[in-house]
């Protein structure tokens, strides 16, 4: 599978008519401490996407708070899902088409078998505005959570909150 890129997420939102979010151009970021440094002072959650893998090939994307620590014991409780851990870089690239470190819902772009599960942990889904890599970890971008919403929907994924 290609990589996913800036351009086809700018590409995608535009399309679905989502035009109203900002961008911002930095150095590679691999971690979400480093993007921080660079986005600091701009208004947003701060997430952290993490691609699992689970017991018969399942495939979930987890969207949480970036300070929060994520609790796969509990993930397993809330989502009857087993023995679930991080996916390997290979299944991120073949799924998504991302490399590790650049993981965020855009990347679902590239998920032609629509079988990742998304999951967004309840903190976050009240706050106006969440950051993101648009597929590329030089940029970050600040979408508001109704239009990102819109974005996975028209994009036939239907996430599930949880309270992580």
């Amino acid at each position: 599978m290609t990589m996913g890129t800036y351009q086809q997420v700018k590409d995608a939102l535009k399309e679905m008519g989502i035009t109203d979010y900002n961008v911002i151009d930095h150095p590679a970021a691999h971690t979400t401490e480093e993007a921080d440094q660079y986005i600091e002072g701009h208004e947003g959650v701060r997430t952290k996407t993490m691609f699992l893998k689970g017991k018969k090939k399942k495939s979930f994307m987890v969207i949480m708070d970036d300070k929060k620590r994520m609790d796969f014991h509990r993930f397993t409780e809330l989502t009857g899902n087993k023995r679930v851990s991080m996916a390997s870089s290979d299944a991120l690239q073949e799924q998504l088409g991302l490399a590790p470190g650049i993981v965020s819902p855009f990347g679902l772009l590239n998920n032609e078998d629509h079988n990742v599960k998304v999951y967004f942990d309840k903190d976050i889904v009240d706050e106006p505005i969440q950051t993101f890599h648009p597929n590329e970890n030089t940029y970050t971008i600040f979408i508001k959570t109704e239009d990102l919403f819109k974005f996975l929907k028209e994009i036939d994924f239907e996430p599930d909150i949880i309270d992580l």
